[in-house]
């Protein structure tokens, strides 16, 4: 199977990832997720805080399929506004 989702990291999951983006094989967001964060105890426990864009779209249900060519967006909590 074609890793064919990027997950792009910002801010505190940027730095938990220790990279800008990678790439997953499709699935559904959370089993995405688990892929991202299964050698990184700091990037799981700052996925749990995030929010998530699939294709620039807020996506609040984990376990929503994400077709191949998507992209999703790791979005910390952000201080101010």
């Amino acid at each position: 199977m074609a890793m064919d989702i990027e997950v792009r990291y910002f801010a505190a999951a940027r730095a938990a990832a220790g990279v800008d983006s990678a790439r997953f094989n499709a699935g559904t967001l959370s089993s995405i997720l688990a892929q991202a964060s299964a050698n990184n105890p700091a990037l799981a426990h700052v996925i749990d805080q995030c929010s998530f864009l699939v294709d620039s779209l807020a996506v609040h249900d984990l376990e929503m399929p994400v077709n191949a060519g998507s992209f999703i967006d790791v979005l910390p909590r952000f201080a101010g506004g």
